[in-house]
């Protein structure tokens, strides 16, 4: 019997050329608010309407990051509030 594991997605490195041109931490408490003004405390990626993650995961894909998983507990400035 034969497992079929899936391969999960890389994580995004914050030194990605679109990371950096988001200010994506993987850890929200790290952003740049000087450079972030946008970022405010409590954001993070699985807060986040283009997170696409399941409640409770550590991380979970992302419309702006195709292909590639984000922190649940990062930010970018392409966050928008879960309505």
């Amino acid at each position: 019997m034969a497992a079929s594991a899936q391969a999960q997605p890389a994580m995004v490195n914050e030194k990605d050329a679109t990371a950096v041109a988001l200010g994506y931490a993987a850890d929200a408490t790290k952003v740049d608010a000087k450079k972030f003004p946008k970022y405010a405390a409590g954001q993070k990626c699985n807060t986040c309407q283009l997170y696409t993650g399941k409640a409770g995961d550590p991380a979970g894909g992302c419309g702006i990051f195709p292909g590639k998983m984000v922190a649940a507990n990062g930010w970018c400035s392409a966050y928008v509030k879960k309505g």
